[in-house]
């Protein structure tokens, strides 16, 4: 792992809502809007592009946590803007705190957490657990 960053850095990632960000569930859909868990995969890819310039050949980042505070709706078709700014590195762990706005009103919030390990690491995880 290389970290050629400083904290405080920041990373931009802009997401146009589309119909399959809307909050649905086996039963349906609830609204017709940028759903929480759409924002939080997005939420995601913005602390990634941290780890995407991170991660050496034969390593691989892994999300570990992810806190979302969902302030206001984005509609489909609107852009929303993710800013990721890098908090802490800890020795292999990548910590990014995010907010995620349309225009000038905040719509989401909150921090990811990412490690980066050796891809066989990883493979072995996961063979274990079949």
């Amino acid at each position: 792992m290389i970290n050629p960053f400083n904290i405080g850095d920041t990373k931009t990632f802009t997401h146009k809502v589309v119909d399959g960000d809307a909050a649905r569930f086996e039963s349906g859909e609830v609204h017709n809007v940028y759903s929480t868990f759409a924002l939080s995969r997005d939420a995601e890819w913005s602390g990634r592009l941290f780890v995407l310039e991170m991660k050496e050949p034969g390593e691989e980042g892994i999300g570990t946590g992810i806190t979302v505070t969902h302030h206001a709706p984005a509609l489909m078709g609107q852009e929303v803007v993710f800013t990721a700014t890098l908090a802490e590195v800890n020795k292999n762990e990548v910590v990014v705190d995010y907010t995620a706005h349309v225009g000038d009103r905040l719509v989401g919030s909150g921090k990811t957490w990412q490690k980066i390990l050796k891809k066989e690491k990883l493979d072995r995880l996961f063979d274990s657990l079949k």
